[in-house]
């Protein structure tokens, strides 16, 4: 007999008359993974949100059973929720950088999960918190433990979050899109770790994601939802090898992959980006004095070029440099040396408005959407910001018709104009940075992972017009991921970043197909890849 640790019959979530979840039931029994995909906003994580209560006030929750082994969590009083959420029910959420506080540091930031729900001595939980972050494979522990959100990668923050979700070894952990922001290899050792503490405590896990090759490799049951439904449910491996329901394969048949490389190599270009021994250190300052006793070599004497109209993939690890030199290069934190030419004309050179107008042509599209965009700013406006700062010549209508043009090309209706950034899905609000980026018709767009936040179909929507984009104005792309099966649909040629520095790149058939450098292997091995035969 099954041993149902959730269930959840006939749930409804409503803003006003529109059921944006509508009357789903699903089970959830101890001990093992129950995944649940769609599209973003499907209602995904509107689902895991009103099971914790989490929902915003004015949204309506029915429903006819919430169970919490048999416990009903619907007559659960708020007070005595608090002892819910966290210690039987935990949470890893979509979006790190929101969801931690900027204005404590790590480690304190794990600690008030074990403050609130277990009785512990300094030592201990200072003792826990080093585990954990050993656990979810933080570099330096000892030394990340001191530092505040800002100060690590989009990778490195999502696993603060599986830490401060495990602290209190829940009997159920929610995971909203755990391995967005993390290269394949971390992607890996965090899953093997949510199973192997599966394992060893019975916990249950609630995978919400758009990554059906991660869930075919984890779940045990997938439920797939549209429009607030659940349109099919099935034992993984039913539902992989027989899918029944026409958006279930819809789904599958928009899965990347990496044997879709580039079929033709495309014709050699003049090359409109150079950089040349490039370098960002960071001083690492210790003592009462706090003198700079060494440096972290965040980026350390990268060289390439980017061909005009062509995308170059630059990968590896969370935390190896990836972000910090996309950021460098638009001048947007301090370069230490080297050189960055565009279009003949050195970048670092230039200040003040002379340098305004050209970095009108490099423009970027963040990896963390929600904190790249002004929370009290339309949407309207912020693609607007632009387009009014270049063009003061422009009239406000020409500027709305420009905005709403940007809007459909993201597959966005034009009345998202009039709405703020966080009435939107993580997947929608990157169509929106998208659609900033490309506002001001730059000639080179740094891509810092674009399509990480986005479902499967809509990944596939936002490749192809990044291609067609090119293909109609000669657009480059720096495009920074994690996801060589991605890489494999866009780019011309990778690059292998790894501890700051470049170990390998080319085209992308020849690395792919034959890498030379054993961590381009080791990347290579760590992709999920569709589990159909079980």
């Amino acid at each position: 007999m099954k041993n149902i640790l959730l269930e959840v019959k006939n749930l409804s979530v409503a803003f006003k008359d529109d059921n944006v979840v509508d009357g789903i039931s699903f089970e959830i029994t101890a001990g093992k993974t129950f995944a649940l995909v769609g599209e973003s906003g499907s209602g995904k994580s509107l689902t895991a949100l009103s099971i914790l209560r989490l929902l915003p006030p004015n949204a309506k929750l029915t429903a006819d059973n919430i169970l919490l082994q048999q416990q009903e969590l619907l007559k659960v009083s708020e007070l005595d929720f608090c002892k819910v959420r966290g210690k039987r029910i935990g949470l890893i959420f979509q979006d790190p950088m929101s969801s931690l506080n900027p204005v404590m540091n790590i480690s304190d930031q794990v600690a008030e999960v074990l403050k609130i729900h277990f009785n512990l001595s300094k030592a201990e939980i200072k003792a826990r918190v080093l585990e954990l972050l050993q656990q979810v494979e933080i570099p330096e522990p000892e030394r990340r433990m001191t530092e505040y959100p800002h100060q690590l990668s989009g990778g490195q923050r999502q696993r603060i979050m599986i830490a401060i979700a495990l602290a209190a070894k829940p009997d159920l952990l929610i995971a909203d899109e755990p391995t967005t922001a993390l290269d394949v290899t971390i992607q890996a050792q965090i899953l093997d770790l949510l199973k192997n503490i599966q394992q060893q405590t019975g916990m249950a896990l609630w995978i919400i994601s758009h990554d059906l090759a991660l869930v075919s490799n984890i779940a045990d049951k997938v439920a797939v939802m549209q429009h607030g439904k659940i349109v099919e449910s099935a034992d993984s491996q039913q539902l992989f090898n027989h899918p029944q329901h026409s958006y279930t394969k819809k789904l599958l048949a928009a899965l990347p992959s990496l044997e879709n490389c580039l079929q033709q190599e495309r014709q050699k270009q003049a090359a409109l980006l150079k950089v040349s021994d490039f370098k960002v250190y960071y001083p690492i300052h210790q003592g009462i004095f706090k003198r700079v006793v060494d440096h972290v070599r965040a980026v350390d004497g990268v060289d390439f070029e980017l061909q005009r109209g062509k995308t170059l993939a630059l990968v590896g690890e969370s935390g190896c440099g990836k972000t910090t030199l996309g950021k460098a290069l638009l001048n947007l934190i301090p370069a230490t040396s080297g050189q960055v030419l565009l279009d003949d004309l050195e970048l670092n050179q230039l200040t003040g408005e002379e340098l305004r107008q050209k970095r009108a042509e490099i423009q970027i599209v963040f990896q963390d959407p929600f904190a790249a965009m002004n929370p009290r700013m339309l949407v309207g406006e912020i693609i607007a910001e632009g387009i009014r700062a270049l063009h003061p010549d422009k009239t406000q209508l020409q500027i709305n018709d420009k905005v709403s043009h940007l809007l459909q090309q993201v597959d966005l209706p034009e009345e998202s104009a009039l709405r703020y950034p966080h009435e939107f899905s993580g997947g929608q609000r990157q169509r929106i940075c998208i659609a900033r980026a490309l506002a001001v018709e730059p000639k080179l767009i740094v891509c810092d992972e674009p399509t990480s936040a986005l479902d499967v179909s809509v990944q596939a929507q936002i490749i192809e017009l990044l291609k067609s984009l090119q293909q109609q104005q000669g657009i480059s792309y720096l495009f920074i991921t994690h996801d060589l099966a991605v890489v494999a649909e866009i780019a011309d040629e990778i690059a292998v970043m790894y501890q700051g520095k470049i170990v390998e790149q080319g085209l992308v058939k020849q690395v792919l197909n034959n890498p030379q450098h054993a961590y381009s292997r080791r990347l290579l091995a760590a992709v999920p890849e569709l589990k159909k035969e079980f």
